[in-house]
């Protein structure tokens, strides 16, 4: 099954300094049939406009990646950890038996990020955090896994989920191919560019869930950048 969620259908909200859509249901944005994919519990596609960002607040028990499309965000968090995370990086948290965090814009321009949460396989675990730069030039054509929970990942940020996130950056024509367990779910959107999931159309940051299929074949119709998750 490959289920295209279009862009306009997601969850809104503006707030002035953060213009975000919701994939799945999130704060005051509630669907029922939008309450994750798999151990995927939440897709952010969100806009934080220059000097704001989000002030200390916590979180347990969960994985956090970021994944940074334009600008940058600088984060700081209650085990002492401070970075910044600049366009086309990653950064992870394993929140764990509990952390507080904050992530500020301090750029002059706005930041534009994906965040997503994936159920974590170890409650209780000890919190940490993570980031790392992947260059676009080096998944060109190809998918790298960027955050994994398998040990066999050594390059990829450590999650505490068996799940992998994965960048690639295709040329309008190329094609990158995945094999897929049918029984887990996928999750994936181009940031920019359309694209054919196994021959369906999706538009720039229309969210793609699928679930059942054995291969994927994603075809660049424009230059695209695409982030993807498999998760149990």
């Amino acid at each position: 099954m490959i289920d295209i969620r279009k862009f306009s259908s997601l969850g809104h909200a503006d707030h002035g300094w953060l213009n975000a859509r919701h994939h799945f249901s999130f704060a005051d944005y509630h669907d029922p049939a939008r309450m994750g994919w798999g151990a995927i519990r939440v897709w952010n596609d969100d806009e934080i406009a220059a000097r704001t960002g989000f002030p200390p607040h916590p979180h347990r028990d969960m994985e956090i990646i970021t994944y940074v499309r334009s600008g940058a965000i600088s984060h700081q968090d209650s085990m002492g950890n401070k970075g910044r995370t600049a366009a086309g990086d990653v950064q992870v948290m394993s929140a764990g038996t509990g952390v507080q965090h904050a992530e500020y814009n301090l750029e002059d321009e706005a930041t534009t990020l994906f965040q997503i949460w994936v159920l974590t396989d170890t409650p209780g675990a000890r919190p940490s955090w993570g980031a790392a730069k992947f260059p676009k030039d080096e998944r060109s054509g190809r998918f790298v896994t960027l955050a994994s929970g398998y040990a066999e990942d050594g390059d990829a940020l450590k999650i505490n989920s068996t799940a992998r996130v994965l960048g690639a950056t295709l040329k309008a024509g190329e094609t990158a191919a995945l094999t897929l367990d049918p029984a887990r779910h996928a999750y994936l959107v181009a940031t920019d560019g359309v694209i054919l999931v196994n021959g369906v159309r999706a538009e720039p940051r229309d969210g793609i869930a699928v679930t059942g299929e054995e291969k994927l074949a994603i075809q660049a119709i424009d230059d695209a950048e695409i982030v993807l998750v498999d998760a149990r």
